[in-house]
């Protein structure tokens, strides 16, 4: 079948099953640029709220429910992780989830059966349709950050910060030093032999003064 364009009946994220149908095999392709929900990030970069995301989803009827594959390219903006400077790049990521028929019984369990706390975290990882509409921003939105760098660098081989005065070291150069911070346990002592040096200097011209 053909892709095609639609307007979602609420939110960009969310697909309307109807023209897919239930008859497991069939198949139906969309495509869409959407503005990127927000929270899409982590501590130094992420996808900035409302940017265009690309997104392209094909949709399979299966017979528990509607298999989702993905694929989306979005922008990213942030800052490196040694230098602080601004970071600009893309993600591309895939994803692949089935959504369940909110009237079938696959992951429910009737009131007799013994399932233990395992069996009930995995009912709650499933995703259900709503109706007929497929709210796709969950698999998207885990795809995303799961893909995020947890250390964006401006270039691969960026060299920080300099330890003492914080100046990018890409910036400052190979000759960039710094002369080595005097021991303040000495601090005192120099203090004594600057004042004995002024004195000695005052003597020798009483003297020379006397002499002359």
């Amino acid at each position: 079948m053909p892709s095609t364009r639609t307007h979602a009946p609420r939110g960009a994220l969310v697909f309307d099953m109807r023209q897919l149908g239930r008859q497991a095999g069939s198949a139906l392709t969309q495509t869409r640029t959407v503005p990127a929900p927000g929270d899409l990030r982590l501590e130094l970069i992420g996808v900035p709220v409302g940017t265009d995301v690309a997104l392209e989803v094909r949709f399979e009827a299966v017979s528990e429910g509607v298999l989702a594959t993905g694929t989306a390219i979005a922008p990213l903006a942030g800052e490196c992780a040694r230098c602080l400077a601004p970071v600009s790049s893309s993600v591309t990521v895939g994803f692949q989830e089935l959504y369940l028929y909110p009237d079938g019984r696959h992951g429910k369990h009737d009131k007799h059966d013994k399932h233990d706390k395992q069996d009930e975290q995995d009912a709650e990882e499933l995703y259900y349709l709503d109706g007929d509409l497929l709210d796709l921003e969950p698999a998207f939105r885990d795809a995303v950050v799961l893909a995020l760098p947890m250390s964006p660098l401006c270039r691969e081989d960026c060299p920080g910060l300099c330890a003492e005065c914080g100046v990018p070291l890409a910036d400052a150069g190979p000759g960039h030093r710094h002369e080595a911070a005097a021991d303040p346990r000495w601090a005192a002592l120099q203090r004594f032999a600057d004042t004995e040096d002024q004195n000695q200097d005052r003597r020798a011209g009483a003297i020379d003064l006397q002499e002359g």
